[in-house]
């Protein structure tokens, strides 16, 4: 053992290489790891470089407390507080000795410290692999990111309100962005009169067309089922029902807001557009919702 300030000997030179070389294989490990994840990741890489990150930082650290941290109980009878001259040298000698080795030491807390920040930058790479940070992202859609853009069906084609017909359910998406999953839009016709839109919606349908999001507000299952006798929209995991002539309220089921409505017009070429994003996020609701339904 060493207390820091006795002369140090081989045993210890060798117990401080150790660590030295235990934090220095932690720190470029880690380093690796980081750049594994920058370039694309590769599993048995990453794994191995995790290894040898936290092995390293573990070697170390035990190594440390093992042959530096003082663990033994020493007691001696006080003696005369007076020191001699041969007590002060060999106090003198002893503690211009420990100097040095407490710079050494110096230096390994130094590269744990080193070993503990480049581990902690490598971590920054998996939590990012979780996905993307919550913010704007949740609440639009690519249909407010170009704007007007054009409704296509699963091919890619473009979508006319004489293509659909009475009872008729078609799922559409924004042009340049089939299979969004954000994006999956539900397009119906009704009879002339029976649509009754919500207050600052009256221009939102096109010859008797409305739009609304395909995605449940209870947790985002695609909504597929239409009653057409009773021109209800069901969810088939919680069941939850949305009256399409009435802004798809919920009227049954878990779901607890509307489906949000896709504001249409139609371009020169008499092709459907959306105008604007959903009048609300779509899916299922989360903590950041700050836009009405």
């Amino acid at each position: 053992m060493s207390d820091g300030r006795e002369p140090p000997t081989g045993e210890h030179r060798r117990a401080e290489l150790v660590v030295a070389g235990a934090f220095v294989v932690s720190i470029v490990a880690a380093l690796l790891l980081a750049v594994v994840y920058v370039v694309g990741g590769q599993p048995q890489l990453e794994g191995t470089f995790l290894g040898l990150a936290l092995g390293g930082m573990g070697v170390g650290v035990a190594f440390w407390a093992r042959c530096f941290m003082p663990s033994d109980e020493v007691t001696e009878e006080r003696p005369e507080l007076a020191s001699s001259e041969d007590e002060v040298a060999a106090f003198t000698a002893s503690f211009e000795a420990g100097e040095q080795t407490l710079a050494r030491r110096g230096l390994l807390a130094k590269l744990g410290l080193g070993a503990l920040g480049a581990l902690g930058l490598a971590a920054v790479f998996p939590i990012r692999s979780l996905g993307p940070r919550p913010g704007a992202g949740l609440a639009t859609t690519p249909f407010g990111g170009a704007g007007r853009l054009r409704l296509v069906d699963g091919e890619g084609h473009p979508i006319r309100p004489g293509d659909l017909a009475r009872n008729q359910l078609l799922t559409a998406w924004p042009e340049g962005h089939v299979g969004a999953a954000d994006a999956p839009t539900l397009l119906l016709q009704f009879d002339p009169g029976e649509f009754v839109p919500l207050p600052g919606r009256e221009g939102w349908t096109v010859e008797n067309v409305v739009a609304y999001s395909k995605l449940c507000t209870h947790t985002g299952c695609p909504v597929g089922l239409y009653q057409t006798e009773l021109d209800l929209l069901l969810c088939p995991c919680h069941q939850s029902t949305f009256d399409v002539l009435h802004g798809a309220e919920p009227v049954f089921g878990p779901a607890a807001r509307p489906l949000p409505q896709l504001p249409l017009d139609v371009d020169d070429q008499g092709f459907l557009i959306a105008t604007a994003d959903f009048s609300a996020p779509v899916g299922g609701g989360y903590w950041d919702r700050g836009r009405s339904s």
